[in-house]
Formats: C-alpha cells, structure tokens, sequence
C-alpha cells in the first residue's frame, strides 16, 4: 500500500541508506558540509537522470518548485547550483561507483532465474568498453587521439538479464585488455569477448578461474594442430580443432591447449574464427555464444540514448566520473524497481513514464500500468441523445 509516497521515492528504495552510509564513510570529503550531505548530492544527480535535465540551474529550478515534498525523498540539504558544482568537483566520484557496485550485486540477486536462450550450463556474460565522447576544447584534461577527447567505460554485461555485473571509468587511451586485470572471473561462467581483448596470459587467468571464453582469433595466430574432428559443413561450421600455440612466448603466457571453430556466416558472408577453452560444447555453440556478445553493444546504445551521457553538468574530471556513475546508478535503480514491482513492459517504457511522473503520489505499479481504453466501452446509458435540430 502506499502512504502517499512519491514515485521518485518508490525508485530510490532500490537502495538501502544503511549501504550508502557505509560508502559514503569509505570516501568522505576533505571539507564537510552540512548544505549538501552526500545522500543529497546523490538524489539530485539521480532526479537529474530519471527526468532529463540539462544543467545544474535546471536541477535546482525543478527541485525547488517541489520543496516541500524534498524531505521525504531524503533530501534535507539545500539544493542549490553552487553546492551542486562544489560537491561534483570536490566529492570523491569512487562513492558513486561503490554506490554503483551495490546496487549491481542487488540486481544480480533479483534477476538470478533470468535464462538466456542458450540454456547454457552457467552464466553468459559480454565484456567490452565503450567511449564516452568529450570537447576537447571543455575537457583538455581527457586528450586520448589526436583532437579527440573521451573517457572509456569498461563493463562486464550479464548477458540474460541485460544488467551490467563490473565496471571501471579509466581514460581513453587505456588499453582495452587491462580490464581484465580488474575482473573477478566466476566458475563456470562463459565470457564473449571481442579480438581485442586476446592476450594470452589474460585468457589463462580465466582458465584457471574455472571460468569458460569464447573470441576471435587474431589473424596472425602462429599454431599447430593437435587433432582434428568431423564437421557439418552445411550448418556453416569448416572446421572444429584442437590447438596448440607455437611461438615461445605465446606457449609460456597459455600453455594448455585451444579450441579452434571456423564458421562461415551466409548471412554476411565472411569468415569467423573463433578460440575457446571449452572443448565439451557442441561446436556450432560456440558462434552462437559470440553472437551474443552484441548485446553489450545495444546495452551501450540504450544507456547513450536514454540517460544523461552528453551533456556533462561540469568540466571537471571528477565531475564527469560523478555523472557517468550516477547514470548506471539510475539505470540499475529502474531495473530493480522493475523486478521488485512486477512492472510490465520494457525498461525503456518505465524510464519514459517515471521522468513524467517522478512527484506523483500513487503507487509505482499504477502509474506503469497499461491501459487499453480500446477495449473499453464508451457508451454511457444514461447519457441524453442528442437528436439534432
């Protein structure tokens, strides 16, 4: 039942306080201030996702025309631009991102029976990054090519529920393969990952995790072959192998021996080679593993579209991170209010309906509710029938 509870209230109960004081305790400020409490600074950075606004001066226009409903939101500081600006600068964007990893692990819980259409014995997951284009000419301090400004978020996708499970902010010009240094890898997990990410020594550390990958092999993979086994060529696969790497440095950074698939995709006519260190998998999964990946891909395209990842509310590197973390922050609390409520339809439709209706009184599930009026009669009987002149 709801006791008169805003819908942007209903969203941030995806979040227990408790969690966010232990974080925010982890990262306090150097100066303490009483204006904007980290739990404030959060909620207006959230309000500012949730609804699309486009500066600090549209935040605090918006949350000032409902000050008397900020104290039960949790909001007791006074949202101003200035203190906004201040505590994006000056508070640690690490508590958003610990803020972030909370709510990643309570999604998790949440959409733990989601299948993916494999079937897979365990977990799919999708690893990639993804740059966060910046202005040089704002942003002089996130050069990474030539002109190009950008910041690079890493993430570790949860293939069935479309949920991100690990991320990093790092610069632009970080190569995309020390992610891997970061991840904790889960027994009897399968990873798709893209050619860039190939380095032996990182794909070994996912061997000895118990963990299972899937990527494409590099075009000038110097190996031999170990054995050689029977494959139906008409479903597109060429050949099924297993290998051993040749070159010493190769063979001492992963010593065990591959599995090799070659695919042929009719669709786009190209070829495919794949490496995995999974040899009991019916052959012709393995593509479709890979193919998978490109959910990572679409995930990237939802958040860019939907959330606030073009325009930044300050100039400053801190400030940037703050933004991004908040983002995912927003997008997690969604999706766990979308599991805890039983809420129909897609994530993009309750994101679009929420921004409408973040100060409604109502409960959440009422507001996301569809309504096929089509359906509905609208012949009243007791209506008068006006029979012209």
């Amino acid at each position: 039942m709801n006791h008169g509870r805003t819908i942007f209230a209903q969203i941030l109960d995806g979040l227990d306080p408790k969690q966010f004081e232990r974080c925010a305790s982890q990262y306090p400020t150097a100066r303490h201030t009483h204006a904007l409490s980290a739990y404030d600074h959060f909620a207006a950075m959230i309000f500012a996702q949730l609804t699309h606004r486009e500066s600090l001066r549209d935040i605090e226009a918006s949350l000032s025309a409902r000050r008397n409903q900020l104290y039960h939101l949790g909001i007791r500081g006074n949202v101003t631009r200035t203190n906004l600006s201040y505590a994006n600068e000056h508070r640690d964007a690490r508590l958003f991102a610990a803020v972030a990893a909370v709510l990643m692990r309570r999604a998790r819980k949440l959409y733990a029976g989601a299948k993916d259409a494999l079937e897979l014995d365990g977990e799919l997951f999708a690893i990639d990054s993804t740059l966060i284009d910046l202005s040089l000419a704002i942003f002089p301090w996130a050069r990474w090519q030539g002109t190009q400004a950008a910041v690079k978020l890493n993430v570790v996708l949860a293939v069935a529920p479309e949920l991100p499970d690990f991320c990093t902010l790092v610069e632009g010009g970080v190569h995309d393969v020390n992610f891997l240094e970061e991840v904790v890898f889960r027994p009897g997990g399968y990873y798709a990952l893209d050619r860039g990410y190939v380095d032996y020594s990182r794909l070994y550390k996912i061997h000895k995790a118990g963990a299972w990958f899937v990527t494409r092999a590099k075009s000038n993979m110097s190996f031999y072959v170990v054995e050689s086994r029977p494959v139906d060529k008409a479903s597109g696969l060429r050949c099924d192998q297993t290998i051993r790497l040749k070159t010493v440095k190769a063979r001492r950074d992963y010593p065990e021996p591959l599995r090799r698939v070659c695919y042929y995709d009719d669709e786009t006519k190209k070829y495919f080679v794949f490496l995995t260190n999974n040899f009991a998998l019916p052959a012709l999964i393995i593509p479709a593993i890979y193919k998978r990946r490109w959910e990572i891909e679409l995930f990237f395209k939802w958040m860019k579209q939907h959330l606030r990842l073009r325009g930044f509310f300050s100039n400053n590197r801190n400030g940037v991170a703050v933004q991004i973390w908040t983002a995912l922050c927003a997008h997690l609390l969604v999706a766990i209010a979308q599991r805890t409520h039983a809420l129909p339809g897609t994530l993009y439709r309750t994101l679009q309906i929420i921004s409408t209706g973040v100060f409604e009184k109502v409960p959440l599930h009422q507001l996301v509710m569809e309504n096929d009026t089509r359906i509905e009669s609208l012949d009243n009987p007791n209506q008068l029938i006006f029979k012209g002149f």
